[in-house]
């Protein structure tokens, strides 16, 4: 995922950058064609907040960021393709991000209406649902947000819902994302599957005539309890009530204040409901009382819901809240045929009952029903008496808001004409660029620039030539960011967002990786827009993958810093004032007092940030990188301590001193040749380093009995660690257990000891495959140890490059040969004892028949500590269960009348006691 220009780079993007890198890395060196690019999500409200407190304009701050940015980042030891990078507040790029609004206008998908929005009195800007914390307040201002009505761009996202759920399936599959994403997408989405309902409404004190209002439920099993009905404050009948209702519009002024989750309501006195199930003879009575309800949305079915108080805890709490002490009604039980009492304040047990069950007995015509069966029964039932019922799905999802009333940010490409409305600007005439404004111009300003530059906004009609007007708001960011991943494809195509050939061959995004914070919105809008082209001829074979944007998605975990607070007061504490001479014993200098210690999200109200730069100018990049895989998982939050990075360095320094080959006897030397095929396969290895004429021809068995035990040792290790490393890169990701894995194979170099001439070419060899399995993580380090290894005899490296080396291939087929031992799994009458390693089985025993091969087995058991405790004649378990004290005419380890049985060369031993007689 592209960053954000704030200014520097924190742990947080160098984390990030490190895993894309270290994983395309990986994918270069095993061939591949790889295209790691980078590029910056550079409009939005921060930089033009930040370019007005500094009295600047944005896109100077903006640049600014991006170079001292960029200076971070190739510093890191990274590798992008920075002839692909793009920036979004470049017209090149948003010229095609308006390109994209047109298209979604001309399918109808893009359109504008008077809404109830979200506004930001500090930013002064609008805001969709997902930028307003649970607090009703601002996700980057902090304000309380306001609602308002204005008229507003919007997409209809809406309309491709059913897919945008319905292809998360194919995500699941082999864990390509995060299943905590995948969930939050299917919330977010949030198809409901239930019923729509109309309740009547009657006035009690006039003649006035009101309109059935419409619920979606998905419990309509539970009808039989609704105690109330809650409507938005927008609702229509509200609206209506509220003309000559002076106390109801008190309430509404005073409910903008109240956060989102309020269980405040107001009655409505004059009017009430009739339950639908009052149609249906012998259910419940007329009348239901009529709230106006803060916390029903009104985008979210007509802006009112049904409640039920028994089965529903926010429904429990309102009635509460607003009904005092009213008993509240149960309607479905947990058992079949109970008569549960009615719910009552300070009972002990005044608590809903929310999962489904049996509707209870005392409900005619529906009572012991499941709750499954009663939704469907109550449904007809009511169809059935003249009344509309309409089993139907709901969804949370809403059309995506994008107009924003700010400088920054792609202008929307729109003319308003009071003769022809709404034109879209002409193709040939995009970009429409932002008008360059002095730095001036942004000296302590609020509100839209665009909405007051006169010269820039008025214009001419395309379809009429009557003077018109630009719309002035510009597009949420998120959808510059919907698409980039297109353009990093074909970056100079001035007359297309890709070449359609380049769409296809580059999409889908083979691994995407970035923060789970972007699980709803980003990504939902990405495959949004992507689903959408692929039903254009921008990507003609999008349909093969759904129009599914990202194959694979990594969210990493975030970094938490180490963190001080003072005991006595929970101060945060300043390193500075804290005295870390022994770090794990840190002392607050004021008063000698240990403070707590804890690490948490970095925050400078935490004095607990750290500047990844100044960490890479102390340690080196390639340290820095490492340590941050090998500290936690890659989804894991990492808790950054710096005190390990030293060990990290000096097993960096190791690998160094390896490459060296130092191991090499200094009378070897001179006939040590550098091996020209760095993956050759041992038993090649062998016959190159044999001097026997007839080396080509020898068996493998010939070849490999001149392999000493420590050798075969290394040689394993060797190829296991190849296959684990690939695994981890390849499939789970495991990027810390990648370090692990080259630090125990270091080691195992390190102290083989010299044991044959084989020696210093089987380290040779091993220590190159450690090198590039290296090289993806700490760059540097294994360019500087491949130098050292294809020089360590003074011959010119035929490869300058590890990165042009390729990535090993394991040779696991040879390891069971280089294995003298083997797993044996030993049952008694069929029920597994033990396990224990035993000797390989000669080819010589495995010739004769099936009685040598377990005689064989059974010695090499005998000589175990778990065999003896069953078959030494003293002690063993079979002996002291036997009736004899005979040994077996041919098995001398087992009682006479028992049988053993070997099968799979030694896998398995059964030893099968005599059979007891049957009692008479």
């Amino acid at each position: 995922m592209f960053p954000y220009p704030s200014g520097t780079l924190h742990l947080g993007h160098l984390r990030v950058y490190t895993i894309a890198d270290v994983l395309a890395r990986f994918k270069h060196m095993q061939g591949y064609k790889v295209l790691h690019p980078i590029g910056w999500d550079a409009f939005g409200l921060p930089a033009e907040n930040a370019a007005i407190e500094r009295g600047v304009h944005p896109e100077k701050w903006t640049l600014q960021n991006i170079e001292v940015m960029k200076g971070q980042m190739k510093e890191m030891g990274g590798r992008w393709d920075w002839d692909a990078e793009i920036r979004t507040c470049d017209p090149a790029f948003y010229k095609h991000t308006q390109r994209i609004f047109l298209m979604l206008h001309e399918h109808g998908l893009a359109y504008q209406a008077e809404s109830l929005v979200n506004y930001d009195p500090v930013d002064k800007t609008v805001l969709a649902n997902e930028q307003v914390d649970v607090n009703g307040c601002s996700w980057r201002s902090g304000a309380k947000v306001e609602k308002v009505m204005l008229k507003q761009w919007f997409l209809k996202i809406k309309a491709f819902q059913a897919p945008l759920l319905k292809d998360l399936d194919a995500l699941t599959r082999d864990g390509r994302w995060p299943e905590k994403v995948l969930a939050m997408q299917r919330n977010w989405i949030g198809k409901s599957e239930g019923a729509q309902l109309w309740f009547d409404i009657f006035s009690t004190g006039s003649e006035q005539r009101f309109e059935p209002v419409d619920v979606f439920t998905t419990r309509a099993d539970t009808l039989f309890g609704v105690q109330y009905i809650a409507l938005s404050l927008r609702h229509p009948i509200v609206q209506q009530l509220a003309i000559e209702d002076e106390s109801l519009r008190t309430f509404m002024e005073r409910a903008r204040d109240l956060p989102p989750d309020t269980k405040e309501g107001f009655l409505l006195r004059n009017i009430v409901a009739r339950n639908p199930v009052a149609h249906v003879r012998g259910t419940t009575g007329p009348s239901i009382p009529v709230y106006v309800a803060p916390y029903v949305l009104d985008d979210y079915g007509s802006g009112a819901v049904m409640g039920v108080p028994g089965h529903d805890t926010r429904d429990h709490a309102f009635w509460r809240k607003n009904a005092g002490d009213e008993p509240i009604r149960l309607v479905v039980s947990a058992k079949q045929g109970d008569l549960p009492m009615p719910l009552v304040p300070r009972s002990g047990a005044d608590v809903p009952i929310v999962e489904r069950g049996f509707v209870t007995a005392d409900i005619e015509g529906f009572g012991d029903m499941t709750s499954k069966q009663a939704a469907d029964e109550v449904i007809q039932a009511i169809i059935d008496t003249g009344k509309p019922a309409l089993p139907t799905a709901n969804w949370r999802l809403r059309d995506w808001l994008i107009s924003r009333q700010r400088y920054w940010g792609t202008p929307i490409p729109i003319i308003h004409c009071n003769s022809c409305g709404a034109v879209p600007v002409p193709e040939k005439d995009l970009p429409v660029e932002l008008p360059k404004l002095p730095d001036s111009f942004f000296q302590g300003r609020k509100g839209n620039p665009l909405a007051e530059d006169e010269i820039w906004k008025k214009t001419s009609c395309p379809k009429c030539g009557s003077a018109a007007e630009r719309e002035t708001d510009t597009m949420d960011t998120f959808m510059d960011s919907s698409w980039y991943f297109f353009r990093f494809l074909d970056p100079k195509n001035e007359n297309a967002l890709v070449d359609p050939s380049k769409a296809n061959s580059g999409m889908p995004v083979d691994l995407y990786v970035g923060g789970v914070e972007h699980a709803i919105l980003h990504l939902l809008y990405a495959r949004f827009i992507s689903k959408l082209l692929a039903t254009t001829p921008t990507w003609p074979k999008g349909y093969l993958t759904n129009g599914e944007p990202f194959t694979r998605l990594i969210t990493q975990g975030m970094v938490h810093g180490e963190t001080f607070t003072n005991p006595e007061n929970g101060r945060f504490l300043h390193p500075d004032e804290v005295d870390l001479t022994n770090p794990s014993r840190p002392v607050i200098k004021a008063t000698g007092v240990t403070p707590n210690v804890s690490y948490e999200k970095m925050s400078k109200s935490k004095y607990n940030g750290v500047d990844p730069g100044a960490t890479i100018a102390k340690y080196g990049a390639d340290a820095t990188r490492a340590h941050m895989l090998f500290q936690a998982p890659v989804g894991d939050v990492l808790e950054w301590d710096e005190k390990k990075i030293t060990g990290v360095q000096r097993w960096l320094h190791r690998v160094i001193r390896l490459s060296a080959a130092s191991w090499i006897p200094d009378d070897a030397v001179e006939k040590f040749v550098i091996p020209a095929q760095i993956d050759a396969k041992l038993l090649n290895i062998l016959q190159e380093l044999s001097t026997s004429t007839d080396a080509k021809s020898a068996s493998r068995e010939s070849l490999l009995s001149v392999v000493k035990a420590d050798e075969a040792k290394l040689w394993t290790q060797a190829q296991q660690t190849i296959a684990s490393v690939v695994e981890s890169y390849s499939q789970t990701y495991s990027l810390n257990t990648i370090v692990s894995d080259l630090m125990m194979l270091t080691n195992s170099i390190w102290d083989t000891p010299h044991a044959s001439s084989i020696t210093p070419y089987l380290k040779w060899y091993s220590t190159a495959h450690l090198i590039r399995m290296l090289a993806p993580i700490a760059p540097s380090v294994a360019e500087e140890a491949w130098h050292l290894l294809t020089t360590c005899t003074g011959q010119e490296p035929s490869v300058l490059t590890v990165f042009a080396t390729g990535f090993p291939e394991a040779d696991l087929a040879i390891v069971p040969l280089l294995t003298s031992t083997r797993r044996c799994v030993v049952q008694v009458d069929g029920k597994r004892k033990f396990e224990v390693d035993i000797q390989k089985i000669p080819d010589r025993v495995l010739s004769q028949d099936r009685q040598a091969v377990a005689k064989f087995v059974l010695v090499e058991l005998a000589q175990t500590e778990d065999g003896r405790e069953w078959l030494d004649r003293e002690s063993g378990k079979i002996w002291k269960a036997s009736a004899t004290q005979d040994s077996h005419p041919y098995y001398e380890a087992v009682p006479e009348g028992w049988n053993v049985i070997v099968v799979k060369g030694g896998a398995l031993c059964n030893l099968v006691g005599p059979r007891k007689p049957k009692a008479t």
